[in-house]
């Protein structure tokens, strides 16, 4: 048998898995009940951390969902980064009520050392603060007004991390948001629904999550800094054995491209940064699931 074959077994086999595995959160997704938490005591303190650059257009959109929550909002903390602004972004967010560090960076550029440096800032000068969870958004994001509720009752039934439903803000601008839009509902749907009922592991997607207090402290900040620090923070959780929830009644809503040429770069992004992950945690995350 020659190594051509060989390979070719084994992505038939890789595949077939795949596949078989999608077919099974279908068909979770379709006829399980969905899994719902039970509301809990809105007593918990959280901080809001985002990164933003030349934002000053969105930001106050973002914080105003915030301060509009029907969770109390002096229960929440909102810190923002202005991550080399050359605009008013951190003005903005100052005067709808944000706590602005700025951040002026050239050689170490990205979310990832955007979020780690608000962090360090919080925890260095703001040691007092005694917070249960951090949620990350970005600037373009509004909120839901029940999503601190929602989110609260998933972190109270003990999840340590959890995403939550994505929404497009401009679904029918074109062709292209709707598309990211259908992505993101299949997303929710038929990925992170099943897993949740499935009680496996859900993953974090770009923005709308939390990560418990506790889980920063150990990593010493946000120790993820590959081109999607998202997925890379999924699967070093998921080979640390902290388990990422999903709470699909916490609606964000977030804004898609609408131009090809966007949406190419984003992606283009994305591919390489998943190539990343993959290069760092596929050892770890095979070695798991034999393990396990």
């Amino acid at each position: 048998m020659t190594l051509l074959s060989v390979l070719d077994i084994l992505l038939v086999i890789v595949g077939g898995a795949g596949m078989i595995y999608q077919g099974l959160c279908i068909v979770m997704s379709l006829f399980a009940k969905p899994v719902r938490f039970p509301d809990a005591p809105m007593t918990n303190r959280y901080a809001v951390l985002i990164s933003a650059r030349n934002e000053e257009n969105v930001i106050g959109n973002l914080i105003g969902s915030i301060r509009d929550q029907t969770y109390p909002s002096d229960l929440i903390d909102i810190w923002l980064v202005a991550d080399n602004c050359t605009d008013n972004t951190a003005d903005v967010a100052r005067e709808a009520g944000a706590i602005v560090f700025p951040r002026s960076n050239d050689k170490l550029v990205g979310k990832g050392y955007a979020l780690d440096y608000g962090l360090k800032a919080i925890w260095e000068q703001y040691a007092d603060r005694d917070y249960e969870a951090f949620f990350v958004f970005d600037a373009d994001n509004v909120l839901d007004v029940n999503y601190f509720r929602e989110m609260n009752a998933t972190f109270d039934n003990g999840a340590k991390a959890s995403t939550s439903y994505r929404n497009s803000k401009n679904f029918g601008s074109n062709w292209i948001s709707a598309g990211y839009g259908v992505w993101f509902l299949r997303e929710a749907k038929f990925l992170n629904q099943a897993r949740l009922t499935l009680n496996t592991s859900c993953a974090v997607s770009g923005t709308g999550f939390f990560i418990a207090a506790d889980i920063l402290k150990a990593a010493g900040g946000w120790k993820w800094h590959l081109l999607t620090e998202d997925i890379e923070f999924s699967a070093a959780s998921i080979i640390d054995g902290v388990r990422i929830s999903y709470c699909p009644t916490a609606v964000l809503y977030d804004e898609q491209p609408i131009t090809f040429r966007d949406s190419w770069n984003q992606r283009f992004r994305w591919a390489k940064g998943f190539y990343q992950v993959f290069a760092h945690y596929a050892g770890g995350l095979v070695k798991g699931t034999l393990t396990n």
